[in-house]
């Protein structure tokens, strides 16, 4: 981990908005208006998807990608002037929130400024013709760093001109593909403009780190960007928790899979979790029913680590916008609001600042709890739809519930499953029984 990444960084919730998709006009302005009911929800990182303008050539769909940037300077006109951004970083610092912008550094539009001015700062095929190594993406062309030393230090002085603005925070875009010198140069850099600055790496699937590597191009580890960045992707094992979320391997499986993430990473990095992001499916979509995503959640806001909702969520919207179109979020009603706000507030509790997290159960529900003297949580998490009684490592008695502001009972050592959660204050001390992980244990031969 970044050695000044500070202890809190476990505890941010992190919102994330599409500009254009968001409010009637899908512009900086929409944004700033809503910025009172995100707040509201407990949100302390205001992250902003690409708001530079978008390149025209090779574009995909009406409007082209957001990650197919056109120039790094400036802001999109489609979404207002500096003038509009200026003013949304204001109202949002005068309410308490820090605003994160997107940074995609790994390539840009095939008709960016760079690509006129500067050519050689891009990786060319045989022809000289400016390409992307990822075939798929081919609306961008991909930048060149070694042997680039301009080219790094004029992406380095963007940063340091948007700390300078007022911006709080990078999400780097496929922070794998980079130079890890880079970064830490960049974090360094930034730094002596504005300490403090957060970085979140989006870390690439493990899959695609191999690919990169077997081919002789940048991959880099998680472990390796925890060098310069505060919060990475849960890509490393997100394959694994869809299986789970689907139902293909069983809950307990992604809970080895978490505590061995825990074993290969810096003991002090922080993951990104959440269900949901602009690249992936919606959670309402991808669990088989309402209850159980709601479960997973739940989970993932009490798991250890920075917590994030994509804008939408709230609505318990199934539908994920397109990158390439005007493609409105569904706002209709918040339903689900109440709960995210209760589990972004849930993230400052005593407990998962302090205290020590424990896996206990994968079946017939997921059991977790933070163990902290005097101010436990014990979380049940229905994540498979179970129904009947479920066998809990809790004191028999009567126990408020942080979601819903009712009393559940522990009889016997039992209780009633949830329809989707519970999280459980429990004042007396617990005597916890964590799960035993094979793939974790070291058994010496006899």
């Amino acid at each position: 981990m970044a050695k000044n990444t500070p202890p809190s960084t476990q505890q941010l919730v992190i919102y994330e908005v599409y500009v254009r998709n968001h409010g009637p006009n899908g512009n900086f302005a929409d944004v700033e208006a809503d910025l009172p009911r995100i707040k509201a929800m407990g949100v302390d990182v205001l992250w902003l998807m690409p708001i530079h303008p978008i390149g025209e050539a090779n574009k995909k769909g009406t409007l082209g990608c957001p990650y197919s940037i056109q120039n790094y300077l400036d802001v999109n006109p489609e979404y207002g002037t500096k003038s509009d951004f200026f003013k949304l970083i204001h109202s949002a610092h005068e309410l308490g929130l820090k605003v994160m912008i997107d940074v995609v550094y790994n390539h840009t539009s095939h008709d960016s400024v760079l690509v006129f001015e500067h050519p050689d700062w891009f990786n060319q095929d045989e022809f000289g013709i400016p390409v992307s190594t990822v075939p798929d993406w081919s609306d961008v062309i991909d930048l060149k760093f070694t042997g680039n030393e301009r080219l790094a230090a004029y992406l380095i002085e963007a940063l340091q001109g948007w700390a300078a603005f007022g911006v709080d925070g990078f999400r780097c875009d496929v922070a794998s593909l980079l130079p890890l010198d880079f970064w830490t140069r960049a974090r360094y850099a930034v730094e002596q403009i504005k300490p403090g600055v957060i970085w979140l790496a989006e870390s690439v699937h493990a899959s695609f780190v191999n690919h990169r590597r077997f081919h002789g191009l940048t991959g880099l580890s998680d472990g390796e960007l925890h060098q310069a960045f505060d919060i990475t992707y849960d890509y490393d094992i997100w394959p694994v928790w869809q299986a789970a979320v689907d139902g293909k391997i069983s809950p307990t499986r992604y809970l080895e899979m978490l505590r061995y993430q825990e074993a290969v990473l810096p003991a002090h990095a922080v993951k990104m979790r959440c269900v949901e992001n602009h690249d992936q499916l919606r959670v309402m979509k991808l669990a088989p029913t309402p209850a159980r995503a709601l479960a997973w959640t739940a989970f993932q806001a009490f798991n250890r680590g920075a917590l994030m909702f994509y804008a939408g969520q709230e609505s318990a919207n199934t539908h994920t916008p397109s990158l390439f179109e005007v493609d409105k979020v569904d706002w209709g009603t918040y339903p689900l609001q109440p709960l995210l706000t209760r589990l972004a507030h849930l993230k400052k509790d005593p407990a998962l600042k302090q205290g020590k997290l424990h896996f206990l159960a994968g079946e017939p529900a997921i059991q977790a709890a933070w163990q902290l003297n005097g101010a436990n949580l014990y979380g049940v998490f229905n994540v498979s739809g179970a129904s009947g009684l479920a066998a809990v490592q809790l004191p028999d008695g009567h126990y408020l519930d942080l979601l819903s502001d009712g009393m559940v009972e522990v009889a016997q050592g039992r209780l009633l499953l949830p329809e989707s959660a519970f999280i459980l204050r429990c004042p007396h001390a617990l005597d916890l029984n964590p799960l035993v992980f094979d793939l974790l244990e070291y058994h010496h031969p006899e």
